[in-house]
């Protein structure tokens, strides 16, 4: 959806009773205060976490302070397993996910997961921003079982390698390691397609992973790496950017279904603005990570040549590539 017509639906974003308890809207629900209970795994400041806090800024302004939104940083609320699932009953309304975990709830939107899928960030983010972008969020919001509607995607960059043990500068290096991955078929079949051991695990539990040796190593983006305190356990981020996961905001449809259509829209408005905003925040938050790593003396292993890892994964590929082979297709076409 283009922009333009975010800006013609109307304002006035209200809700009221938003527990699972209740089912049906009440005339009286748009006139009621309320704070929206938003989850993010990321600490304060985190590019996710300013948007989301952002979108609630202008919600309260927007409705003079009768709604607004009440961010839970840090995986205070739980990892991003509880968090979808207290999402789908209701009792988190607002929840900033990756599609990596969305994946095994919504089989469509697997298709992002594919390694090696897109060309670069900026490839992924014109997915994103075009037409196949909402479609594949109209798909997560169509999903029967899912209980969540998707509001917009948010940028986490490109994932790479970072490990414990040694540099790892081919694919050789990782032989033997054990990796986490996000709790996803596809990244388990990845990362054992590569040479290592994927060990699917949640995201609150990494760092103590890493620092107990129950993990040699993990897979994420250079903010990810840094300010969840990863890198003082990982010294070696190896650059292999073997991934390029979406994020994405989603409501607890439970929730959702109590809103008039205006408030849908309002909040729609916001979200697609947060799906820019975060992405500036972003590119300024990464450089700011890779600075700190290396600030830190870790070790920022370039890897020139991608071709023995982008071969490695063909399995997968093969695997899971058919049953969606012609949204690959068109994510490729993107020019």
């Amino acid at each position: 959806m283009k922009r333009r017509d975010f800006m013609k639906l109307s304002a006035g974003f209200g809700a009221a009773g938003l527990t699972a308890g209740l089912a049906t809207p009440s005339p009286v629900a748009a006139q009621t205060k309320a704070v929206f209970k938003a989850s993010d795994v990321q600490p304060p400041g985190y590019p996710t976490v300013a948007a989301t806090e952002n979108l609630g800024k202008k919600l309260s302004a927007a409705t003079d302070g009768r709604l607004s939104v009440q961010m839970y940083p840090s995986m205070q609320l739980g990892g991003e397993k509880e968090t979808i699932e207290q999402t789908q009953i209701g009792a988190i309304q607002l929840l900033r996910v990756s599609v990596g975990s969305m994946g095994p709830i919504v089989d469509d939107i697997n298709v992002v997961n594919m390694p090696f899928l897109f060309k670069n960030t900026a490839h992924a983010q014109r997915m994103m921003d075009g037409p196949i972008g909402q479609e594949l969020l109209d798909k997560v919001t169509a999903a029967p079982n899912a209980g969540l509607v998707a509001l917009c995607w948010m940028d986490s960059g490109a994932r790479s390698l970072y490990n414990t043990k040694k540099p790892i500068k081919t694919i050789e290096d990782l032989k033997g390691l054990k990796f986490r991955v996000i709790g996803n078929p596809i990244f388990i079949d990845m990362m054992n397609a590569l040479g290592g051991n994927g060990v699917a695990m949640g995201y609150d539990q990494v760092f103590s992973a890493l620092q107990t040796g129950v993990i040699d190593g993990a897979e994420n983006n250079p903010p990810s790496y840094v300010f969840s305190n990863h890198y003082t356990a990982a010294k070696y981020f190896s650059l292999t950017e073997h991934l390029i996961i979406p994020e994405v905001l989603v409501f607890s449809k439970r929730a959702w279904s109590q809103l008039s259509a205006d408030d849908q829209g309002l909040i729609k408005k916001f979200a697609r603005e947060a799906q820019l905003e975060e992405r500036e925040l972003w590119n300024q938050y990464q450089q700011k990570a890779m600075d700190k790593a290396k600030a830190a003396g870790c070790e920022i292993v370039d890897i020139a040549d991608k071709a023995p890892f982008q071969n490695a994964v063909k399995p997968v590929w093969d695997k899971y590539g058919p049953k969606y082979q012609d949204m690959i297709k068109r994510i490729q076409a993107i020019a």
